[in-house]
């Protein structure tokens, strides 16, 4: 079944007992969708049908961190790049990085520009995704429409078929120069501990030339479509900017020297929901800055900032809750380091009332704002003389102990983090993932959500999927996010007729 048909099929068969649960005093969205993963939604309402409290719950368990001991650490940059077939860039990157500082070999210039190069390929590529196809869908067809149409095939109904032809081959020559360096592009293979496999032959370099300038045309052409269809009709805005989907907290992301936003090396930087800087540090210090919580409903963990202490899921000036992803990047930094992505980020928050934006949906226009910054980014590399260099890697020669390494990925800040035996085996492996770091926003974002819009018992069709724009603005990995195991792991099958008639369920508590 394509997705298309199969999202139809869940949400109309699934949704279908709305109105019933909700005589039950609950809701059930199950499964969620257009994310990355598997979770579901359960909402429960009082006397009057008013919701008490929504949680959004994350069933499935990824234990990566345990099944990657006693492997060579050297092959965790492959190893960890199965945790998710979207992002798979990210935790390669992350992981090749944390093996230059556990090795202590730095990259050649060259070496590190083609990271870069391919980094920033990866980071407009993906965000292009969830603007076409994921969570952009909601706004392009409307969040009330049909859920067949809220997808890709809507999107081009509304933008036109030149456009979809323009989205889909673009994406896919982004992709290829992804695969050009990585032999492929879901799981790719070219971070090594000092540099990287694969040198740019001269000879190739006009076509990747031609493909920056396109990407910009591209992530240009993107921003100005959204700027005309979402934030020009006063309906959207309203929606944007309304209770319903603001959250005053911290906000985290990753800076150069200057404090503008950078994907791939930098310090991290968080301020509160005022502005105010609250701390500055370096990966390798990310233990004295970031804290793990858990909760009984869900296999993620809850990070915080640690100094604040875990005050539960609250907002204000005091709360130990952050939020990573593009718009608190944008609200973390200073600015941008590339032209036209500045231009957009002072029109940005012009535009939504100054800086720093609350606004959980805003994250849509702040994703393509980075777009255009990645974009730009990859101009800049492909004109770089050293681009053409061979000299790509310079070789370690350290034993291993302890090594960290960051990004940014398409979703927020991304740590690896891994500690070695005398063989260099992998004895201790922690990864705290974008949507870990988004948790508990997400969560209060899932349950502000259900309460401004569900009022006296009267659920439909679109006001759900309205509560699911609130985590899908984050465009979550639940996939990479499910870290935890706070107890033992039930599992329920249940087995359907070809008439989905329930015939026999099995249940391990």
């Amino acid at each position: 079944m394509n997705p298309t048909t199969q999202e139809a099929f869940n949400q109309g068969n699934l949704r279908a007992n709305a109105a019933y649960q909700s005589a039950r005093r609950s809701v059930t969205i199950n499964p969620i969708t257009r994310l990355e993963g598997h979770g579901r939604i359960d909402i429960f309402l009082d006397d009057k049908g008013d919701v008490e409290r929504a949680y959004l719950r994350v069933p499935e368990l990824r234990g990566f961190e345990v099944f990657s001991l006693g492997r060579p650490a050297e092959d965790m940059p492959q190893i960890t790049s199965r945790i998710c077939g979207v992002c798979p860039t990210s935790h390669h990157m992350a992981s090749t990085k944390a093996l230059d500082d556990l090795y202590k070999v730095e990259s050649t210039s060259a070496g590190r520009k083609i990271r870069e190069l391919v980094y920033n390929t990866f980071i407009l590529e993906d965000h292009a995704l969830h603007v076409f196809v994921l969570g952009g869908a909601d706004f392009f067809v409307g969040p009330e429409a049909l859920p067949a149409q809220r997808n890709i095939v809507g999107v081009i109904g509304k933008v036109g078929l030149e456009a979809g032809k323009k989205v889909i081959s673009t994406r896919r020559r982004l992709r290829e120069l992804i695969a050009y360096f990585g032999g492929k592009v879901v799981h790719p293979v070219f971070g090594l501990p000092g540099g990287v496999s694969k040198a740019l032959k001269p000879e190739d370099l006009p076509k990747f030339k031609q493909l920056a300038q396109d990407g910009l045309e591209f992530a240009l052409w993107t921003l100005s479509v959204f700027r005309k269809l979402v934030h020009g009709d006063p309906v959207y805005l309203k929606m944007i900017t309304s209770d319903a989907y603001t959250h005053k907290t911290c906000y985290m992301g990753m800076v150069d020297e200057q404090n503008k936003v950078n994907f791939y090396d930098g310090k991290l930087r968080v301020v509160d929901c005022t502005g105010k800087e609250v701390c500055k540090f370096a990966a390798q210090e990310y233990l004295d800055y970031v804290a793990e919580h858990t909760e009984p409903w869900s296999y993620m963990k809850f990070t915080f900032l640690k100094q604040r202490g875990w005050k539960g899921f609250v907002e204000g000036p005091d709360t130990s809750i952050y939020s990573v992803a593009p718009l608190a990047r944008l609200n973390a930094s200073d600015g941008m380091a590339t032209p036209e992505a500045q231009a957009a980020y002072e029109s940005f928050y012009k535009t939504l009332g100054g800086k720093p934006v609350h606004y959980t949906l805003a994250n849509h226009l702040a994703r393509i704002i980075e777009m255009v910054y990645a974009a730009e980014r990859m101009v800049q590399l492909v004109n770089d003389p050293e681009i053409t260099s061979p000299e790509v890697r310079r070789v370690p020669t350290s034993v291993p102990k302890v090594g960290i390494g960051v990004v940014e990925a398409p979703r927020g800040t991304l740590f690896h983090h891994y500690e070695t035996d005398e063989k260099g085996l992998i004895s201790k492996a922690n990864m705290i993932v974008a949507t870990g770091n988004n948790a508990a926003r997400i969560a209060m974002s899932v349950d502000r959500a259900a309460k401004g819009l569900i009022k006296g018992g009267h659920v439909s069709e679109g006001l759900l999927n309205e509560v699911e724009m609130a985590f899908r603005a984050y465009d979550p990995c639940l996939g990479c996010a499910t870290h935890s195991l706070p107890g033992h792991l039930p599992l329920k099958v249940s087995i359907y007729d070809h008439d989905r008639r329930l015939v026999q369920q099995l249940v391990q508590d």
